[in-house]
């Protein structure tokens, strides 16, 4: 039997854990799966060694909260890796976890490989001396990715966005406001505060005071919330609760993003993955975020670009509006979901850009990613 280790650190690693999980087994249905990862992956066979949610925390300030608990699992985890000795570690994205542990196994022994190139690009390029050492080979999920980690010796292979094999290339934006039951005529406005349980500790009252503003605007307004675990949900009913904002036409979903998505007019958008999973859906968006004073200084200051969104980074210019921290107010927040919501010319042309991104990044990234990960195994 030979046994690959993973190491996902969120949703959107989950995903392509999962998806990573099912091409390899298809192929050499003799691998065994360990590690950590969340149910997506453990519903594709991975023996799971500890919660995902411990992993799952953005932001310095965050991190230090959980450090000695984060730090106890990670050197249990080198430490049983050490012993068992798989035949090969995958860490999936959270390089700030798995680039140590990819570091000290392959020292010792193990063949590793990094699922998802660090955003040294954007910020923290000197990151790309650890991946030299931690990873025998980089999968990059965007094109202009491999020549750059090539550059600073960094072995990669581009194999494209698993999100844009799975996400349609027309979506169904009338069937599946049928589907939620919402009026064929009315302003549809996805709201994503996050997925993580601390991110909504500094954005579910931004979002309800957000969507208080924009419904005085938009009488007609409907509000779609896609929330994926009980204690996010239960966290965004509260900031209801405590703005007296139930009047609101607030319909919270169990999951069901890409629906949101699908069916919205505009959406607001915690910056990370779920911004791109919008693009791919042909959904206007405003992106945002607030984290900590102190981790915000701190990430501010190690920053290449003007931006941080995977829309604007993939157009190299400001396509949708960014806005981060002291300017993520719910008065500019409002307005600019305003602004896309009546202007149907910006959303087409929008929309005709993320077609554009959509098709660049479909590159059968299942079949590409196994095909490298055997090609490692296999030695």
């Amino acid at each position: 039997m030979t046994t690959v280790a993973l190491v996902a650190g969120e949703p959107s690693g989950d995903l392509l854990g999962a998806e990573l999980m099912a091409a390899l087994h298809a192929r050499r249905p003799d691998i065994a799966f360990c590690g950590i990862g969340g149910p997506k992956m453990r519903a594709a066979g991975l023996d799971c060694w500890h919660p995902m949610e411990t992993l799952a925390v953005r932001g310095y300030v965050e991190v230090l909260r959980r450090y000695r608990e984060i730090l106890a699992v990670r050197r249990r985890l080198v430490s049983r890796l050490s012993r068992s000795k798989p035949d090969l570690f995958i860490g999936i994205d959270a390089p700030d976890f798995n680039l140590e542990v990819e570091r000290r196994l392959r020292a010792n022994g193990v063949r590793t490989i990094h699922y998802v190139c660090p955003s040294i690009w954007a910020w923290r390029g000197e990151r790309v001396r650890l991946l030299k050492e931690a990873a025998d080979r980089v999968l990059a999920l965007f094109p202009f990715e491999k020549p750059l980690l090539e550059r600073q010796g960094v072995p990669a292979t581009y194999v494209g966005h698993p999100l844009a094999d799975l996400l349609p290339e027309f979506p169904d934006h009338v069937g599946t406001r049928e589907r939620l039951r919402l009026p064929a005529s009315a302003p549809v406005i996805a709201l994503l505060p996050g997925s993580r349980d601390g991110e909504l500790e500094y954005m579910a009252d931004l979002f309800v005071e957000t969507a208080r503003r924009l419904h005085a605007r938009l009488p007609d307004a409907q509000f779609l919330v896609p929330l994926v675990s009980r204690e996010t949900r239960g966290r965004f009913e509260r900031a209801l609760y405590d703005q007296d904002a139930q009047h609101l036409p607030v319909q919270i979903l169990f999951g069901h993003a890409h629906a949101a998505l699908t069916a919205a007019d505009a959406a607001l958008v915690a910056s990370g993955t779920a911004t791109l999973e919008a693009a791919l859906l042909r959904c206007p968006m405003v992106i945002t975020y607030r984290m900590a004073d102190w981790s915000w200084r701190l990430m501010r200051g190690k920053g290449y670009l003007a931006y941080g969104g995977l829309p604007n980074i993939l157009a190299g210019r400001f396509v949708v509006p960014e806005l981060i921290q002291e300017h993520a107010t719910a008065e500019n927040l409002s307005q600019a979901l305003a602004n896309l919501v009546v202007d149907a010319s910006v959303r087409r042309d929008l929309g005709e850009l993320f077609a554009r991104m959509h098709d660049e990044l479909r590159q059968g990234s299942a079949e590409r990613t196994s095909t490298a990960v055997l090609e490692v195994l296999e030695g």
